[in-house]
C-alpha cells in the first residue's frame, strides 16, 4: 500500500517552499548562534581577500569546500544542541558529551579551513609585501 507521501506529486512550488525553509534555518542560526556569526564574518573576509589577491580557480574550490564544511558542521552542531536541549532540558552528562563532540567537529572543520586558507593566502601576502619593499 502506498503512503500519502508517495502519492504527492512533484511541484516546483513545493520545492521552492523547501528552499524557503532551508534558508530560514540558516537565517535563524545566524540570528541565534553567536559562533555562526563569527564563521559567516570570516567567510565574508575570506571572499574579499580572495578577490583582492586574485586567487586561482582551484584555490576558490578549496576555499569553497572548507568554508562549506565549516558552515555545515555549525548547522549540524546547532541542530543537535537544540534537539538535545528539547529532549533533556536539565543538565545531563551524556548530552553534555554529545554536545562536546559536536563542538569538537566544528573546531576541527574551522582549523582545517584556517590551514587551507593559510596555505593559499600566506604565500600571496608574502609576495605582495615583497612587492612593496
Amino acid at each position: 500500500m502506498m503512503q500519502k507521501n508517495e502519492l504527492e506529486r512533484f511541484t516546483i512550488r513545493k520545492r521552492l517552499r523547501s528552499f524557503r525553509f532551508a534558508f530560514g534555518g540558516i537565517k535563524t542560526m545566524i540570528k541565534n548562534e553567536h559562533n555562526s556569526r563569527v564563521h559567516f564574518v570570516a567567510l565574508v573576509v575570506v571572499i574579499i581577500v580572495g578577490i583582492v589577491l586574485k586567487i586561482e580557480l582551484l584555490e576558490w574550490v578549496a576555499i569553497s569546500i572548507v568554508s562549506g564544511v565549516v558552515i555545515l558542521t555549525e548547522l549540524l552542531n546547532s541542530a543537535i544542541e537544540k534537539l538535545a536541549d528539547f529532549v533533556e532540558p536539565a543538565w545531563n552528562e551524556k548530552i553534555g558529551t554529545i554536545k562536546d563532540y559536536c563542538a569538537g567537529a566544528v573546531l576541527i572543520s574551522a582549523l582545517i579551513a584556517v590551514i587551507v586558507g593559510g596555505l593559499i593566502f600566506i604565500p600571496k601576502i608574502i609576495e605582495l609585501i615583497k612587492g612593496f619593499c
